[in-house]
């Protein structure tokens, strides 16, 4: 599996009939195992890019390729869990082909056996936010989305939920794009880091990262910062 993004531009029309150029010249591809992570301001155009990718917007320039049998999961800002459905109808809904067995194994890995049976309005952020990873990583995607999955939550939280995306990430061969304003997040789970400019978006650099996550230990992570912080990223 390959994902092959050549966005060669992007713009807008606004209602005034001007038009406004969102993305620059943008190419990247990612392989099956692979986790991506586009960091970048507010309004640079990161989720028309994921638009684009998905393939929900296609008036663009340029083109994008993936498999077309491949497997799509999506984890949004928001949870955008039915409210009427429980966590274990939420996720079935998506799935409705997963087995009782790999729904355990996804419950018992985000914390979320208790609360197979409650309702979006009884859960918190952090909890919601676990069921709709659940819903992802439940069709066994070849290509997962993560568009800042850990916002808005308190340092300990994202901590925790982040370790957990690790653990499902590294248990399948999944290529990965997280989008993320925290590059604590994005050195602890990319492989390859792209650092977007203001709009319209461009990569203004791309650093690979040659350690294995699980190898990243506290003064590797620490390396990687200062390397970093010696880069000339428009998008610091």
């Amino acid at each position: 599996m390959r994902l092959e993004v050549e966005i060669t531009g992007k713009t807008f029309k606004s209602a005034a009939g001007g038009m406004h150029e969102v993305l620059a010249p943008v190419k990247f591809a990612l392989q099956s195992g692979e986790v991506g992570v586009l960091i970048g301001p507010s309004g640079c155009g990161k989720s028309t890019m994921l638009r684009i990718i998905l393939g929900l917007d296609r008036d663009f320039d340029g083109h994008v390729a993936r498999p077309p049998e491949a497997r799509i999961g999506m984890v949004f800002q928001e949870p955008r869990l039915l409210p009427w459905r429980s966590v274990e109808q939420n996720v079935r809904l998506a799935a409705p082909d997963v087995t009782d067995a790999k729904l355990s194994e996804l419950f018992k890995i985000l914390e979320l056996e208790a609360h197979r049976s409650h309702f979006p309005g009884e859960l918190s952020l952090g909890l919601a936010r676990r069921v709709a990873l659940a819903r992802a990583f439940a069709v066994e995607p070849d290509l997962l989305v993560l568009d800042e999955p850990l916002a808005s939550l308190d340092d300990a939280l994202a901590g925790r939920l982040r370790d957990e995306i690790a653990t499902l990430v590294a248990s399948r061969s999944v290529m990965t794009l997280l989008v993320t304003h925290s590059l604590d997040d994005a050195i602890r789970l990319g492989d390859r880091l792209f650092f977007l400019s203001p709009r319209p978006a461009r990569i203004v650099q791309e650093l690979p990262i040659e350690i294995p996550r699980a190898e990243r230990s506290e003064a590797e992570l620490a390396r990687i910062r200062a390397k970093l912080a010696a880069l000339p990223l428009e998008s610091k």
